[in-house]
């Protein structure tokens, strides 16, 4: 989440509480690919609270404090019956490096890491949390086909 939905800056309070923005294009991207049957799930090595408000926001599922990203993506392609090369994964730096080099789509936001953009298959024209996430979204629905069903929710 941190570098992909949020632009990877954070901020405390006086009290040390933390918070993050994060860009409604995005949301409203992850919304649209749950309406379409697409499973998104976020990531965080973070013990993030505003990322499980996020989450809870968007009512997709959230794991927070993640040791080891790729065990976790492992887990929920069992958990939900499919296969690494079935999964799109969006990462910007070191702890997304190993599910990138195992999915079958390995995206990074324009801001990644040199190392971790050099290894992705893709590369998004924005930042992230400035419209990435939802950069990708629009690659997945236009792949499979619900352009037209979109813009039409919408009054196209």
């Amino acid at each position: 989440m941190d570098g992909t939905l949020t632009d990877g800056r954070l901020y405390y309070d006086k009290d040390g509480n933390e918070s993050k923005a994060y860009f409604v294009q995005d949301g409203l991207g992850l919304k649209l690919l749950q309406q379409h049957g697409i499973h998104p799930v976020l990531i965080t090595a973070r013990n993030s609270q505003s990322a499980l408000r996020r989450g809870a926001d968007l009512g997709i599922d959230t794991q927070i404090a993640v040791g080891d990203k790729l065990a976790s993506v492992q887990a929920l392609c069992a958990q939900h019956g499919i296969g690494l090369k079935q999964v799109a994964f969006m990462g910007d730096d070191l702890p997304d490096l190993a599910p990138l080099g195992a999915v079958g789509l390995a995206v990074a936001p324009a801001n990644a890491h040199p190392w971790i953009a050099e290894r992705v298959h893709w590369q998004t024209r924005t930042d992230g949390g400035r419209g990435a996430a939802r950069e990708l979204c629009d690659v997945l629905l236009a792949a499979q086909g619900h352009v037209d069903a979109v813009l039409a929710r919408f009054g196209a």
